[in-house]
């Protein structure tokens, strides 16, 4: 399936925005990202998906910044950041996701909005503490990666795949990685221009820190904590012919590996590929205004 590399998402804000420090009843300082603040409103938190900075968001923080106060998350190692505690040794995703949680905790019920890889966080802090947060925003995600690959797959078989791909990808040279970076863009997104985007951010990111998040991301099956998230939740997926693959096989897909989320509501964006936001972006606004105004 040409959208099963989630390689994607999330960062900086619009250079035309005022960006104001977080305050500090948000939460203790994290360590293993950073969030730049927009705006005055309702919070809401965007969280990011595999090696994309934040102007992934531009458009929409722009957006939402004259009605929301928008949390835009900086994952330590994507884009041009430094990796930091992400380079270490040792589990990265539970320790994001702790750290997530904790700063959700700070807000005032915000919503979140996670894309691939931010989506399966969203969906972990969700199941974490739900009373804590209004709602979940999830695009292009699902909750256990793998299935992209292979829709009856178990975390073992995960796991001899992410470790293959992942002792591929540091064995690769710098420039062996970079000139990669546009094929998997190519699969990513569907205009040029988007395709540019997610090529220059991939090649940017920490290559150890990707490596870490997209191996983690392959073997996390969230699917047995969906029934411990009470928080309304939307699910935006992409489809398009191009991909190669039945609609009515991507519809099941998410439709099955999404069953243990009571009231999920799913929702096909066509002729967009994984990033939704870059290919579909009035249609990706429209969604994301009715998901804030959902009860």
């Amino acid at each position: 399936m040409t959208h099963r590399i989630l390689v994607s998402t999330i960062l900086v804000v619009a250079a035309l925005l005022t960006v104001d420090a977080v305050d500090a009843s948000a939460a203790a300082d994290p360590t293993r990202f950073s969030v730049s603040v927009t705006g005055q409103g309702p919070d809401v938190v965007l969280i990011p998906g595999l090696a994309s900075p934040g102007e992934v968001w531009d458009a929409t923080v722009k957006h939402l910044a004259p009605t929301h106060r928008v949390h835009v998350v900086v994952v330590a190692g994507f884009g041009t950041t430094d990796g930091g505690p992400n380079k270490a040794d040792g589990d990265m995703l539970p320790a994001l996701v702790a750290e997530m949680t904790q700063y959700v905790t700070g807000l005032k019920r915000p919503s979140l909005i996670g894309h691939s890889l931010g989506g399966l966080i969203a969906l972990e802090v969700a199941a974490a503490n739900p009373d804590a947060i209004s709602r979940v925003l999830i695009i292009d995600a699902l909750p256990f990666y793998s299935l992209l690959m292979n829709p009856g797959a178990t975390v073992e078989q995960a796991t001899q795949m992410a470790t293959m791909m992942r002792k591929q990808m540091m064995a690769q040279t710098d420039a062996q990685y970079a000139a990669g970076a546009p094929m998997m863009a190519a699969r990513l997104a569907k205009t040029a221009p988007a395709r540019g985007s997610v090529a220059k951010w991939a090649a940017a990111s920490d290559r150890t820190v990707v490596a870490k998040a997209m191996y983690e991301d392959m073997v996390t099956d969230a699917r047995p904590r969906l029934p411990r998230i009470k928080t309304k939740t939307t699910v935006l997926y992409a489809y398009d012919a191009t991909m190669g693959v039945p609609q009515g096989a991507v519809d099941s897909m998410y439709s099955g590996a999404y069953q243990g989320l009571a009231g999920v509501d799913l929702k096909r964006v066509d002729e967009s590929y994984h990033f939704i936001m870059l290919d579909q972006p009035d249609v990706f606004l429209r969604e994301v205004d009715a998901f804030l105004r959902s009860q």
